[in-house]
């Protein structure tokens, strides 16, 4: 019906979705690898407000 196929997003299942931006990933990470992030202490201290945020970063922390 209409109804149905209207609800459905352009994306069939959530798997679906984090294999897009997966791959989107993978490619941005080619492209920016080595280069420096612009302003990345006013970057990284917005980051790590968020608990969540802060909890993961603390696991790739490195000294710059």
């Amino acid at each position: 019906s209409a109804a149905r196929s209207t609800k459905k997003g352009a994306f069939p299942n959530e798997d679906a979705v984090f294999k897009i931006f997966y791959l989107r990933i993978q490619e941005l990470y080619k492209k920016w690898k080595g280069r420096h992030v612009a302003n990345w202490a006013m970057v990284r201290n917005q980051l790590l407000m968020d608990d969540r945020m802060s909890q993961l970063m603390q696991q790739y922390d490195v000294a710059y």
